[in-house]
Formats: structure tokens, sequence, C-alpha cells
């Protein structure tokens, strides 16, 4: 009998917070925001020399004054230029699926941030500089979209392969609201192991609450298959941090092992080449996580706290 209230009791708590999810949800979405994705793209792929004066009244923020006419103009008649439009613009035809997932983006920033002002959304090209895919200011987000013609396209074929994996249109609106979690993220100090493995668990939670829409691997950048491998491995991935005393230590080598983009991250172990990389962001991410759920706390304040509160009060346990 006991078993049998006790389960009732769960599937009542379950519905309840669907009810709860559906209703903000619900309330967001009735959130108001003008958005028009701006094709910069499409106007060069279709520009002609006497075009350029137009060009640069609409957008004067992307043509710095040290670069002579002259030198847009050669652009516009390269051959590799063109090529490297055409791709995009056959590829990006039809935006509409990513422009409504932005305004999605959008309005779960307005609804926690009743300041936010929805910037203007320009795509672009920048000659596959993958280490910038987009940019993020109060005004303006520019997304290059030659870094997001899949993984498999022939401009990438010298990208390493871990890179490659998250240069696809399924990546734009989560690398934008990562620029958006970097804007609002704020730590005293990023010394040690913890710390960062923090800073960066709470862009991760960011995504959570902004793109709840968008699959838990693609915030991340995982493949479905790596993330199930952190989430089984979780276990052993926090004891090798404890044992081994990283979690305090100032060490800046732990952040290219376990920190920065990598094929795989670096135990030193036989399981590494198993392994994804960035698990020390996945580590934070749970942290983050565990303490969102203990506090109840608004988004942007966790954004704000700092890493030794949001640890000592997550009580952090891993998955087993």
């Amino acid at each position: 009998m006991l078993r049998e209230n006790g389960l009732v009791f769960i599937i009542v708590l379950l519905l309840w917070s669907c009810n709860t999810d559906n209703k903000l949800e619900g309330d967001i979405s009735n959130v108001a925001i003008d958005l028009k994705v701006e094709r910069f793209d499409m106007a060069m792929e279709q520009a002609e020399p006497k075009d350029l004066p137009q060009l640069k009244s609409a957008y004067p923020f992307l043509f710095s004054k040290s670069v002579k006419d002259s030198v847009w103009i050669k652009k516009m008649e390269d051959s590799l230029q063109d090529e490297l439009l055409g791709e995009v613009v056959t590829t990006f035809k039809e935006f509409k699926a990513v422009e409504h997932d932005m305004k999605r983006l959008f309005q779960h920033i307005k609804y926690y941030d009743k300041t936010f002002k929805e910037p203007r959304v320009i795509t672009l090209t920048n000659d596959v500089a993958y280490r910038d895919k987009t940019i993020v200011t109060d005004t303006i987000v520019l997304v290059a979209l030659d870094n997001y013609l899949g993984q498999d396209h022939k401009f990438y074929q010298n990208i390493p392969r871990y890179i490659a994996a998250n240069m696809k249109a399924s990546n734009i609106v989560p690398d934008v609201a990562e620029g958006f979690a970097r804007k609002y993220a704020y730590q005293s100090q990023r010394r040690t192991f913890l710390d960062e493995m923090i800073y960066h668990g709470k862009l991760l939670y960011f995504k959570d609450v902004m793109i709840p829409f968008v699959p838990d691997h693609e915030k991340i950048g995982y493949s479905e298959e790596q993330l199930k491998w952190a989430q089984a491995n979780e276990s052993p991935i926090w004891s090798y941090f404890v044992e081994r005393e990283l979690l305090y230590s100032t060490d800046r080598k732990l952040s290219n092992r376990f920190i920065a983009d990598a094929p795989f991250s670096k135990f030193y172990l036989e399981l590494d080449n198993e392994s994804p990389g960035r698990l020390g962001q996945y580590i934070g991410w749970q942290i983050v996580k565990a303490y969102a759920s203990k506090t109840d706390e608004d988004v942007l304040s966790i954004l704000q706290k700092d890493p030794e509160e949001i640890f000592n009060k997550s009580k952090f346990k891993p998955r087993k």
C-alpha cells in the first residue's frame, strides 16, 4: 500500500512539474519580439560594384574606413568569394527555422531580463574563420554562415574533425545563446580548475533556461553518443578530479586537458580515446544545475554567483 501511495505521489509531482513548465513556456511565447534576420550574405552574392555605396550606407559597421572601396570591388569579382557565397546562399536559401528559434531565444532572454532589447541579426561570411562563427553585442548579432555548412562540407576538409562536427546549422542558435551567456556571466576570479568548470557550467545552464527546445547534446556541442558517455562515466570522472586534488589546482594545463575544445579529454588513461573533450565543462554544468535545483534562484542571479558558493550549496553528487 505504501509503495502504491508513493507511486501516486511521484505521478502527481511529475504532472504538476509538466503543467508548471508548460505554463512558463506559454507565458514566454507571448513575449513580443521584433526580429527580422538581415541577409548581408545574399546582398553581397547579388551585388555589383555599383551597389557598394548602398551596402555601405545600410551596414556601415561592416566596412572599415581603413579598407578602400577597391578592395571590396575586388572581393565582389573574386571567383573564390563567389563560390563561398554561392554555397552559403544555396545551403541557407530557407532560413525560417533558424529565425524562428532565434526569436524563441530572444523571447526567453527578454522574459528573464526585462531591459533586454532585441539586436539586429545579420548573416554574412567571414572566410570560414571558425573561431569567430558568431559575434554578439548589445545591438548587433553577426552570424557567419560559411561556418555552418555541415561537418562534411568540402570547405572544412583541413579543419580538425572535432571542430567541424559542430559546423552545422543546428549549432547557430546555441552559439548565439553562448554569446549572450558570456555577456551575462560574471566571476570575480577564474584561477582554479573548479572556477573554470563552474564558469562554463554557468554558460551551459544559461542555455538550459534560454533554449530549452534544443537537445542537451547540442547545447554542449556533443554527439548523442558523447553525451551518453559523459553521463555513464560521471562518477569515475568526478572521482578522478577529487582523488587527484584537481579542484583547487591553479595548473593552467588542466584547462587544456578538460575545458578547451579537444578531440578527447586527457586523463592519461586507456579510456582517453573513448572520451569526448571538455568533460570539465560537462561536470561544471552538472554542479550548476544541482545548485539551481537546490536554491531555485533566478538564472541571471546564478550567473553572477561566486563559484565557491555554487559548489558548496550545490551538494553535488555525480550520477552512478
